[in-house]
């Protein structure tokens, strides 16, 4: 029984922080008010990666930030490079995507840049009902305008994220109308109306030492915000960006040997309820006239083997949602 209690708290902890009807639209990313977010310090890792801290107003404090430079990157370029950003699962940090994937290799021959910003280890990518902290302000109109500045970011944006950042990446994408040309949710909860994921997001942040009213407010009297960030109850919000979900089936696979029985069975349940939920959702999506597309894999687990493959899966997809094109361009919002 302990074993089953024991797993139970690990799901729920891996549902809503990665061990790793009310539709809002908002054309491009909003403009900060009053003071714009600023690099105050830059550490260089490699020819191409840099670490930066950020300083945020609407934080009130800094965050770190990592960045992979463009091929053809250079300080005094008059060219702007599309942008690929990419969202870490909860429990983690701004440095997951290259500790655990090959993302820079991946890109070496790539003329994007790619933005991973810490989300805090139990953020949701929201901005709390709380006042504070604000990371989707953050995130999508500070960061963004920073990266425009200083970095020659351009206009074609695309997002990644997993578990948690999947589940940020998708209500970024509904937020903020044509910000994004494509969006992939990688084993993410889609829908917080769900029993299973209220009940796992209620237990995994008390963990976590957050109150979730705090984040979206009572569940019951603010029900409007709650599903003002429930990617499943605005579909339509998607319209003008192509979606990609995936998920693994929970079953293990050669990729899960050599870890502890208790990961391995907090990764097959932490992936159990997701497939036939992200199927549900693509059905709507699909019906509200949004370009979708589905991976899920056998076997799979909840685990960052699985997420390296789907990211070399989908990464043609992402460069080919940003290259150029003769329609009006998918990020301007101005």
């Amino acid at each position: 029984m302990k074993f089953f209690v024991v797993c139970f708290w690990l799901v729920a902890a891996l549902l809503s922080s990665e061990a790793s009807a009310t539709e809002q639209r908002v054309d491009g990313p909003p403009r900060p008010v009053g003071a714009e977010a600023r690099v105050t310090a830059e550490r260089k890792i490699d020819d191409r990666m840099l670490d930066l801290t950020v300083r945020s107003p609407a934080m009130g404090m800094s965050i770190p930030v990592r960045v992979i430079l463009p091929k053809n990157w250079r300080k005094d370029s008059r060219s702007t490079f599309p942008v690929l950003y990419m969202l870490h699962g909860g429990n983690d940090d701004y440095t997951s995507w290259t500790r655990e994937t090959d993302v820079e290799a991946l890109s070496r021959n790539s003329d994007v840049l790619i933005v991973m910003p810490d989300a805090g280890k139990a953020g949701y990518y929201s901005d709390w009902f709380a006042s504070t902290p604000r990371w989707e302000t953050f995130h999508t109109a500070e960061l963004v305008r920073l990266m425009e500045r200083k970095f020659h970011a351009g206009r074609s944006r695309a997002v990644v994220g997993l578990s948690m950042g999947g589940f940020g990446a998708l209500n970024y994408a509904a937020h903020h109308q044509r910000m994004f040309r494509y969006v992939a949710a990688m084993s993410s909860y889609v829908d917080l109306n769900d029993p299973g994921v209220r009940l796992a997001l209620a237990l995994g942040s008390q963990r976590d030492g957050v109150d979730i009213r705090k984040v979206w407010g009572d569940p019951v009297a603010d029900a409007d915000v709650w599903q003002a960030h429930n990617p499943a109850a605005m579909p339509r919000a998607f319209r003008g960006t192509h979606v990609h979900l995936s998920s693994g089936d929970s079953t293990l696979g050669p990729l899960d040997q050599g870890r502890s029985l208790d990961v391995m069975m907090a990764s097959v349940l932490g992936e159990a309820v997701l497939p036939k939920q992200n199927a549900k959702f693509a059905s709507s999506l699909r019906s509200a006239g949004v370009a979708v597309s589905m991976h899920l894999y056998r076997p799979g687990t909840h685990s960052w083997p699985y997420w390296q493959n789907e990211l070399h899966h989908i990464w043609p997809a992402v460069l080919k949602s940003l290259e150029p094109s003769t329609r009006a361009d998918a990020g301007s919002g101005r």
